[in-house]
């Protein structure tokens, strides 16, 4: 019988998809349920798949913030996991602190990091990633206060992003999630404004791909975008502003590149229970998982 892995995600239910595989001699199904933003029906939704699916992911949504060590719970978050009793509910984090950092060592001998320029829009999503690009030497602006906060305030530092969250993060966590990341319809709609600059400057653009499409400027020819979750649709948009090659941290599947919480979801189904970060790596190389590129404009 297959295993059932479920992504309840804020996210628009235009991207829902449903896919099955063999991985490690089991079956395993993996499905996408967007709630368009409702956050009563995403709960709804999580209690109905309590102990009827094998782990439940939670996308559009961030369970966990990280700045160096220290981990900050979103409050709205925290609901949304309690509505499950029984069944493991993951928000991906584990992952992207494992497979994200160690994608920049993969990928070093097509990019040189040293001579790269990189936007990361969000690092608090994923201060790993942050990490990696740091060591590899990568030149990197960090745009939390940009893109989040919506402050002209490029940062360059990355310990200084992190005294600075080890500051703003308690109180950020409290929030209502939707000052913090756009949810629902709100994913589908593109915002060109003065952000967009930001992305001029860049070689590279990393991270969440809700945050990088939502300021995405039309004229992005010759840059890399270094993401997941993207539909065959989102690959169509990029190649129409000219990026020259997407990676995806996660593989394709069916199409499309699913989030870091449905695989780590789709890795606590197949071990029977959540995972540390040296069990996260043991599976990444079971399963064989490495960025995917598409040279895009060589297709077209």
């Amino acid at each position: 019988m297959a295993k059932r892995v479920v992504s309840v995600s804020l996210g628009s239910s235009r991207r829902d998809s449903v896919v099955e595989l063999e991985l490690l001699g089991e079956r395993v199904i993996l499905e996408r349920r967007g709630t368009d933003g409702d956050f009563q029906r995403a709960l709804c939704l999580i209690a109905e798949l309590d102990g009827q699916v094998e782990a439940i992911g939670l996308g559009g949504i961030d369970l966990y913030l990280w700045a160096g060590g220290r981990r900050y719970t979103i409050r709205d978050a925290q609901r949304l996991k309690d509505a499950a009793r029984k069944t493991p509910v993951v928000d991906g984090s584990g992952l992207k602190h494992t497979l994200e950092r160690r994608a920049v060592a993969q990928l070093a001998g097509l990019i040189n990091w040293k001579e790269t320029k990189v936007l990361l829009p969000s690092a608090v999503d994923r201060f790993g990633l942050a990490e990696a690009l740091h060591e590899a030497g990568a030149k990197v602006l960090y745009g939390d206060f940009i893109f989040a906060l919506g402050l002209p305030i490029p940062l360059y530092s990355l310990s200084f992003l992190q005294k600075l969250a080890f500051v703003l993060l308690p109180l950020l966590t409290q929030l209502p999630f939707p000052l913090l990341y756009p949810t629902g319809e709100k994913q589908e709609r593109r915002v060109v404004d003065w952000r967009s600059r930001y992305y001029l400057w860049a070689d590279l653009v990393a991270g969440d791909w809700h945050y990088i499409k939502r300021h995405m400027p039309d004229a992005m020819k010759g840059k890399t975008v270094l993401t997941n979750t993207t539909t065959e649709e989102d690959v169509a948009f990029l190649r129409e502003r000219g990026v020259r090659r997407l990676i995806t941290t996660t593989p394709r599947l069916n199409g499309r590149s699913f989030g870091t919480n449905v695989m780590e979801a789709l890795l606590v189904a197949l071990a029977g229970r959540e995972l540390g970060e040296e069990e996260y790596l043991r599976y990444i190389d079971l399963l064989g998982l490495a960025p995917q590129v598409l040279d895009l404009q060589e297709e077209a």
